[in-house]
């Protein structure tokens, strides 16, 4: 190809169409920076910018034998267009699916915090029926992670008493709890079965 400025569009757009590698040089430097400048004066941000205008010259030569231009300038800026408005839309559902997955990871996370704080109310309510030294010493070893020396220290008691306290109390609890779950879960099947 002899002098690429020389040509119409017509004529630049034929050449592009036989895969003369010259004329899409010409056409990628003439245009490149206006359509950048489409793309960021869109977006406002350089580099989504300069990979849309990659894209746009990307497609421009993968589908050359197939199109039909009658003007190249109006026709690079319309592909840039809905280039952008294409990645603005990605952009908007992956901004849509990011918030659903962070209003439901809060849900869960809420529902977790709220199941966890009913739990130790629970665990709380069946502590306190303990004997005193036994309730002591599951509430300063499991709630407020104590360890077994120190709750015996503080006590006053041996560590083999702290420990025998400990496993009366989990004893006690979890016994307590399996009752509770069986009646829970008793009156989950019960309401399924109502309309």
């Amino acid at each position: 190809m002899s002098k690429p400025d020389l040509f119409t569009d017509d004529e630049l757009t034929q050449l592009l169409r036989k895969g003369d590698e010259s004329a899409f040089t010409y056409i990628y430097n003439q245009y490149w920076d206006k359509l950048y400048y489409v793309a960021y004066r869109l977006l406002k941000d350089t580099n989504a910018a300069e990979e849309i205008v990659q894209d746009v010259f990307l497609a421009l030569w993968k589908k050359r034998e197939a199109l039909i231009i009658q003007s190249i300038d109006p026709y690079l800026g319309a592909m840039t267009r809905y280039a952008v408005y294409r990645h603005l839309a990605k952009q908007k559902l992956f901004k849509t699916q990011e918030n659903n997955i962070a209003l439901a990871t809060a849900g869960a996370v809420f529902e977790i915090d709220v199941d966890n704080k009913i739990l130790l109310d629970i665990v709380t309510q069946l502590s306190n029926k303990l004997p005193e030294k036994c309730r002591l010493v599951f509430q300063y070893n499991k709630l407020e992670d104590q360890s077994l020396t120190e709750v015996a220290d503080r006590l006053n008691i041996s560590q083999k008493t702290a420990e025998a306290h400990l496993t009366k109390a989990l004893r006690v609890i979890r016994s307590n709890m399996n009752d509770l779950m069986q009646v829970a879960i008793v009156i989950s099947i019960l309401k399924k079965g109502q309309p």
